[in-house]
């Protein structure tokens, strides 16, 4: 493997203890490859989740007690609301989703065929398809994911001058633990974020951002500085 493709690997990316999915991702090197796989998963998981932590509300779809669901909210199966999650007002979950504790899925926000690891936020008029966000992940207001290429043709992964073909059609964006993604930006098919990086406000990201970076504009992006105190 090629030290391009070391860095946008599942273990380069998440703190896989952090999810109740963990488990789907056995056996695979690279999250997108996972994406295929969410609905049977919930489906299986679903079904040995406890009873006395977990409600199952129709088909397919189960609710952790603790977590907060609005009443205006809809919840389409296959889906798993982790403990402590919030599914807040006119959030719109179209099915294959996993939402992980204490994460947030705020106002007219919407959600499909993704994987939200703990403490996730996605709160205000967002869309994440075909995606997987790591712990702690936060996208600004209005900032999205565009799951699908224009010519409708499969996506592939850049990282700098080598090309992934993932033979997917639908792919959104891979964020790593603790990334940050401003307010209205658009992530393009295929994106990847590194760790602990940020993205400007009304950027238009494609392609992959290092780990510890900070993403200004489309061939600017500067390291970020590492605190030690």
């Amino acid at each position: 493997m090629s030290k391009g493709l070391c860095d946008v690997t599942i273990n380069e990316l998440y703190t896989l203890e952090e999810t109740i999915a963990k488990d789907i991702f056995d056996g695979v090197t690279y999250p997108w490859e996972v994406l295929p796989k969410i609905s049977e998963f919930i489906i299986k998981l679903g079904n040995t989740l406890p009873e006395d932590k977990y409600e199952k509300r129709g088909e397919n779809v189960w609710v952790a007690k603790s977590a907060k669901v609005y009443p205006s909210a809809f919840i389409n199966g296959p889906a798993i609301i982790d403990e402590e999650a919030e599914i807040r007002h006119c959030a719109f979950i179209r099915g294959n989703a996993i939402v992980g504790k204490g994460a947030v899925v705020g106002n007219s926000t919407e959600l499909k065929n993704v994987i939200l690891f703990n403490k996730v936020q996605v709160p205000h008029y967002n869309y994440v398809g075909d995606s997987v966000l790591g712990f702690k992940a936060h996208m600004g207001a209005g900032s999205i994911t565009s799951n699908v290429k224009s010519d409708k043709t499969l996506v592939v992964v850049r990282v700098g001058d080598e090309k992934f073909e993932t033979g997917l059609k639908k792919f959104g964006a891979m964020l790593g633990d603790n990334v940050e993604v401003g307010c209205n930006s658009v992530l393009n098919p295929g994106t990847i974020i590194g760790k602990l990086s940020n993205v400007y406000p009304t950027s238009m990201v494609r392609g992959f951002i290092p780990a510890n970076s900070i993403y200004k504009k489309q061939g600017e992006i500067a390291g970020k500085e590492i605190r030690t105190n």
